[in-house]
């Protein structure tokens, strides 16, 4: 079964941090302060976006039939095996922005320097060190979770029993 990122809208802040521990942990140094000294701009690959003072945090989909994938004229935005992230090599990566215009989501961009596409990878390098991605670490609220679909839905239906217990029991007071 394969884990995602899944996101927990009520609790985020918007503290950022989220973005900040995505940059780190893509920076050549995987430390922040040597990252700053050094002036690298790794890029994040996650972003927290507002809507009606409200703060999302949004990241790639990593979709089963990603059309990013398809629109690679590289190869680069690739998937290395099922159930695996798709992930972009930025050797192969032209920087054509041909993934970019092709998520439907937005959520591909293109470096800083203009060389290759950027998109979250969940931290491929993390999760073969058996980490969870930075992102997820960093989230001192817990609005962001690295779970399978089998845990999601039965911390729903926990949630939707504590609402229906809590309704009845107003209900009788």
């Amino acid at each position: 079964m394969k884990k995602k990122i899944f996101i927990k809208f009520e609790k985020c802040v918007g503290c950022k941090s989220c973005e900040l521990a995505c940059a780190v942990a893509h920076s050549s140094t995987k430390d922040l302060k040597t990252a700053i000294l050094l002036e690298e701009k790794p890029g994040y690959r996650i972003k927290v976006e507002t809507y009606k003072d409200h703060p999302i945090p949004v990241h790639c989909n990593h979709c089963e039939d990603a059309t990013c994938i398809l629109a690679c004229p590289t190869g680069a935005v690739h998937r290395d095996g099922e159930n695996k992230p798709v992930i972009i090599d930025s050797d192969r990566c032209i920087g054509c922005s041909m993934c970019v215009q092709a998520c439907p989501f937005g959520m591909i961009d293109i470096s800083v320097d203009g060389k290759s596409a950027l998109k979250c990878d969940l931290c491929i390098e993390r999760l073969a060190e058996n980490k969870e991605p930075a992102c997820v670490t960093a989230c001192f609220t817990k609005a962001l979770l690295y779970i399978d679909d089998k845990e999601h839905n039965q911390a729903k239906r926990s949630k939707t029993a504590e609402k229906i217990v809590k309704s009845q029991n107003d209900q009788n007071s």
